[in-house]
């Protein structure tokens, strides 16, 4: 049991904890390698526009230190990538230590919900009758998530890292269409705005929750406003965004 557990504590931390003493140096590191090349492998591919951002050695370091600092409490790999995403949310010693990006974690999120979204398995939203879109009560697709940041995440590159945030924030729609493939969109803060009210206020009918939203945004439910927003819905549904609510 000493040794298992002296073995758990070089894996993780090879830097600061020596290898059991009775065990065979070499095989010992090989261990090593094993596991931070694993979970740097699993990670990477959920991760890879911040991966180009701060290259392959500060990415080294966030992976050791997750190794070290983090109890993940999931066994399934599709997981693992969420339990890496807390760790960065806890501002942990290396990143407190370091220079990173200011976006570092919005971006993380980013490209976290791709693939949350591929590897979902939400069902999309029945087929309904676009014409009472007005009439009825609306629900969300669970394969749509509207999204807020404070940094452009999606435009970020290693050429593109703006030192400061634009005056708005961005927001976005993340989907996954019918045949899989994610989908990126901006959103305008009326359509972001629609999108959150119809979670929020979940009996309303798009008619009501379009005339809620003109006097939100200070207007009047005239009917170029209503027209204007009956055709956000008739789009937001054609994209199976938005349905019928049951």
């Amino acid at each position: 049991m000493q040794q298992q557990q002296a073995l758990t504590r070089y894996l993780r931390d090879p830097d600061h904890q020596s290898p059991p003493a009775d065990m065979n140096a070499a095989r010992v590191n090989i261990y090593r390698d094993l596991v931070f090349n694993n979970v740097s492998q699993l990670l990477s591919g959920t991760f890879p526009v911040l991966i180009r951002i701060i290259g392959e050695q500060r990415w080294g370091l966030l992976v050791r230190g997750f190794l070290r600092d983090w109890r993940a409490q999931t066994p399934k790999f599709g997981e693992i990538a969420e339990s890496f995403l807390d760790y960065l949310a806890t501002q942990p010693q290396v990143i407190r230590e370091g220079e990173w990006p200011a976006f570092l974690l919005e971006l993380a999120h980013y490209e976290w919900v791709e693939m949350v979204l591929q590897q979902s398995d939400a069902q999309a939203l029945p087929a309904t009758d676009p014409a009472l879109l007005l009439d009825r009560p609306l629900q969300i697709s669970a394969l749509a998530w509207p999204l807020a940041y404070a940094w452009p995440v999606h435009e970020l590159d290693p050429n593109h890292q703006p030192a400061t945030p634009p005056a708005q924030p961005t927001l976005l729609l993340v989907r996954r269409a019918a045949d899989w493939s994610v989908k990126f969109s901006e959103l305008s803060p009326l359509a972001w705005r629609l999108l959150q009210r119809i979670t929020e206020f979940v009996s309303l009918t798009g008619r009501e929750q379009l005339q809620g939203l003109a006097r939100e945004a200070g207007q009047t439910a005239s009917s170029s406003f209503m027209d204007n927003g009956l055709a956000m819905l008739r789009e937001m549904h054609e994209d199976q965004v938005i349905g019928l609510a049951p």
